[in-house]
């Protein structure tokens, strides 16, 4: 199995817990499907396997998250989980990020 396959199966076991929350559902992203509350994607698989979240530039420095780079630019509030931290990590970080969103989208 690939990266990438691995990274979305471990978006998918996160996800009914993130589903079940007020106007939280997957939306089409990147090229890929993405978690979203209110139509706004928070987090997704990337095509590497890790996990792609929306974050305040605080948070992720906190984390020690990598930002990500996409078109040679790097993006500001967006962060990288490597797929080889735990599911633990990727499920905390994931709840700040659906967190973060759905504070900016209220």
């Amino acid at each position: 199995m690939d990266d990438r396959t691995r990274g979305r199966e471990r978006l998918d076991e996160l996800a009914p817990d993130l589903l079940a929350r007020p106007d939280v559902a997957w939306k089409r992203m990147f090229g890929t499907e993405g978690l979203s509350v209110r139509g706004k994607v928070f987090a997704f698989a990337a095509h590497d396997g890790s996990l792609a979240v929306k974050l305040p530039t605080e948070r992720i420095d906190e984390l020690g998250l990598d930002r990500m780079v996409m078109g040679g630019r790097t993006m500001r509030e967006w962060a990288r989980v490597p797929l080889t931290d735990d599911v633990g990590r990727w499920r905390a970080i994931t709840d700040d990020a659906h967190a973060f969103v759905d504070s900016i989208t209220a």
